[in-house]
């Protein structure tokens, strides 16, 4: 009898830590360990919180093929890789998302995005935003940055030097939200 309770025990404590295993909870937002892009598998390399004036606005993500903590490899990869972000706040408005990515790529010291890109990406935003959205942008190195908001696909935009002037908003020289970077590199 003592022998089959300890099995159970062991088998049942194996069990839980391959379920908690399955996500990453962090700043009260839950995140897949792994993210399928395509065909490819993505692990989750860190994540980390956008606060302004003490309000949480999201939650910002990293996968890779591979865990990394070098920045400067991860924006010059030409692998699959994504960013994801989990809206907080009701403040994150469509405008205001655009308003402040189109800051990161003027700041962005990384890549090359051109305007007629950062247009094409930010036109894909056309619906409102609100707190819970879930929006990836996924890079793959045959079709550029697939961008996706709530599992529905809004569309795309071709090119390594797009994606590495997007990944350097969060994780260049001067990134948006310094916190941010150190997280999504997993410190």
């Amino acid at each position: 009898m003592k022998i089959k309770l300890f099995a159970a025990l062991i088998i049942g404590a194996v069990f839980s830590f391959g379920v908690s295993a399955q996500d990453i909870t962090t700043n009260g937002v839950t995140f897949p360990a792994k993210l399928k892009i395509g065909n490819d598998m993505t692990e989750y390399n860190g994540s980390g919180l956008r606060t302004k004036y003490f309000i949480k606005l999201y939650v910002a993500a990293l996968y890779l093929p591979n865990k990394s903590k070098d920045a400067q490899a991860i924006i010059d990869q030409d692998e699959t890789s994504a960013v994801r972000l989990k809206i907080l706040s009701n403040r994150v408005t469509r405008e205001r998302f655009i308003e402040t990515v189109r800051d990161g790529f003027a700041t962005s010291t990384e890549g090359k995005a051109t305007q007629a890109e950062i247009d094409q990406l930010m036109g894909l935003f056309n619906t409102e935003f609100k707190a819970g959205d879930d929006i990836i942008l996924a890079y793959r190195p045959s079709q550029g940055i697939e961008v996706y908001m709530n599992g529905k696909r809004l569309g795309s935009v071709k090119g390594l030097e797009f994606k590495k002037a997007l990944w350097g908003i969060w994780l260049g020289e001067k990134p948006a939200d310094s916190s941010v970077k150190a997280g999504m590199l997993g410190g």
